[in-house]
């Protein structure tokens, strides 16, 4: 196994890196589109705005061979603004253009007296409980997230798992082949985070 960490300039790289290596597993930092040769698994992580996160991914060259290693259903793990970049666009960042692997886009929590951004621990609910990346997790673990905005997908069947805050229900994960995308951050979520982690290595 050979594991790889998209890096684009986002914040929690080095968490992220340090919550695989916990696990035994020393990752490769990919900065570069010649960073892909050899991997088996890759994780895009995100910690930013959705319209600077693409233009980076571009500008590096890192963003067609993404969309090509998704396409050819190899093992991908999006974590937030590595998961909204799947979509078409973001409200967040008018007139940018994501990855568009999936139909749909990222939109922001209604303004209407919750507290944005959507922040600390809540349940996340699997709609396939029996899908093996969920073993050890239980019903409705507890994840971590940092948000304001989050995917709506056009495609019911995507959606892996919904998380409801302050009335809104939301898609807070996405599940296709062998693809994992979520909108908490299992690298901030203590034991079912590196459970996660841990399933979707294996």
């Amino acid at each position: 196994m050979k594991a790889g960490i998209i890096d684009y300039g986002a914040g929690n790289l080095r968490s992220v890196a340090n919550a695989v290596q916990s696990l035994g597993i020393e990752p490769r930092i990919v900065a570069e589109p010649s960073g892909f040769e050899g991997l088996t698994h890759l994780i895009l992580p995100g910690v930013g705005a959705f319209g600077d996160s693409i233009r980076e991914l571009e500008s590096r060259g890192l963003a067609e061979p993404i969309r090509e290693w998704v396409r050819a259903d190899r093992p991908f793990f999006g974590i937030c603004v590595g998961y909204q970049l799947l979509f078409e666009a973001g409200e967040e960042s008018p007139g940018s253009t994501g990855l568009s692997i999936f139909d749909g886009n990222v939109v922001r929590f209604p303004d209407d007296g919750r507290k944005i951004p959507h922040m600390g621990w809540n349940a996340a609910t699997a709609t396939h409980p029996d899908d093996p990346i969920w073993d050890g997790l239980g019903e409705a673990p507890y994840f971590y997230f940092v948000h304001s905005y989050y995917p709506e997908p056009e495609d019911p069947e995507l959606v892996a798992m919904w998380t409801e805050y302050e009335g809104v229900r939301f898609a807070s994960a996405i599940r296709r082949g062998n693809l994992l995308a979520t909108q908490f951050h299992p690298e901030k979520s203590q034991q079912a985070g590196l459970r996660l982690l841990e399933n979707f290595l294996k």
